[in-house]
């Protein structure tokens, strides 16, 4: 079959309340998203794409976060498949945040907005694949962030979700993880806009914000890929070229995300913990969803002890599990630059789920 072009489409969905587990309810709940490909007539073939702390909806298309991997032809082929990818809640991109407007003061939430957690933004999304009328996903797949909430479908929903791919990711974060989100968001309080997080209509902190990004990107990459990148090159006699590209990364970054939303989702990365909840076994048996499980060798801030721990425990109860560990020297942001392995595995995965799928439905011989 010829490669089609891909079909997009952009919207907001809205719904009325939303209970979170901090005990109260956000009203009038709005959640952008975008979708890619074609919906099938039995809606069997739609997969959520799910974005890591600092993306957005946008997945695919220029300047899509995860675009190497979603389109005609691609890991995600939508010429077969129906992609959808929502902004998570706090977030500034279109969706429920801190920046959004609190209807009973008429003002910015800020740092009023409740707390929000990983289960809260899966439930969320779940409200929209059911407005869709999609009652069960063939896969939800992401990194990083966007592998936690893959876990937590597989674990909530798991009626809901044929498959999973949680790639980069863990089913806790670690304490050096935790550090580094507070470095993060300390560098945002510590900066003199900031002003308890009542900035809007004013000048943001964009400042701590800038730090807090530069200190994000040095975690992505690994030793060799800034030695091979930036070396010691000097930009200008006073300033080394990874000291340009991290000032330079970090200035982009205020240009789009909003510091409050950066404190809020990494703090809800930082809470998450399957175990909280018991064996990680047992949350993974109850509803025979597939995992294909990915780490990469060079990455230090989700090494691959964290993945194996998955994989670890679905095996323990002979769940349908494969595990890559991929040869990268990009760090943890190879789950986004490596791509032609990635690809393949991917695109084997979806096509064994399918077959897998309709085996369950065919009848058995006497």
């Amino acid at each position: 079959m010829p490669t089609q072009e891909m079909i997009t489409a952009a919207a907001t969905a809205r719904f009325e309340k939303l209970d979170l587990e901090a005990g109260v309810s956000l009203q009038n709940v709005e959640v952008a998203y975008e979708t890619y490909g074609t919906l099938n007539a039995t809606r069997t073939n739609a997969i959520l794409a799910l974005h890591a702390f600092s993306g957005d909806a946008h997945a695919a298309g220029e300047g899509g976060w995860w675009d190497s991997m979603i389109g005609p032809g691609k890991a995600f082929d939508t010429d077969q498949y129906f992609i959808i990818c929502s902004n998570i809640l706090g977030g500034c991109r279109g969706t429920t945040g801190p920046g959004s407007i609190n209807p009973d003061t008429g003002r910015p939430w800020g740092m009023t907005f409740p707390p929000v957690s990983v289960t809260d933004i899966v439930r969320l999304q779940k409200m929209l694949i059911d407005s869709l009328g999609i009652e069960k996903l063939l896969c939800v797949a992401g990194g990083s962030m966007g592998g936690m909430q893959a876990l937590e479908w597989a674990v909530a929903y798991p009626e809901s979700v044929a498959s999973a791919i949680p790639i980069a990711t863990t089913t806790r974060h670690s304490a050096q993880q935790i550090a580094f989100n507070e470095v993060g968001r300390q560098a945002i309080m510590a900066d003199p806009d900031w002003n308890h997080g009542d900035y809007y209509g004013a000048r943001a902190p964009g400042r701590g914000l800038a730090v807090a990004r530069m200190v994000g990107h040095i975690t992505y990459m690994s030793d060799e890929s800034m030695r091979e990148k930036f070396g010691r090159r000097l930009r200008t006699p006073d300033q080394f070229e990874v000291e340009s590209y991290l000032t330079y990364r970090g200035s982009k970054f205020v240009d789009r995300f909003d510091a409050n939303s950066y404190i809020y989702i990494t703090r809800a990365m930082d809470d998450f913990d399957l175990t909280q909840r018991g064996a990680l076994s047992a949350l993974f048996d109850r509803g025979g969803t597939r995992f294909l499980v990915i780490s990469f060798t060079s990455d230090w801030l989700y090494p691959s002890y964290q993945s194996l721990e998955i994989v670890s425990a679905l095996r323990s109860r002979n769940c349908d599990v494969a595990y890559c560990n991929l040869e990268s020297r990009y760090g943890h942001d190879a789950f986004l630059v490596e791509v032609a392995e990635q690809t393949e595995l991917v695109r084997g995965f979806l096509a064994s789920t399918i077959k897998s799928l309709k085996n369950a439905k065919a009848p058995r011989r006497a």
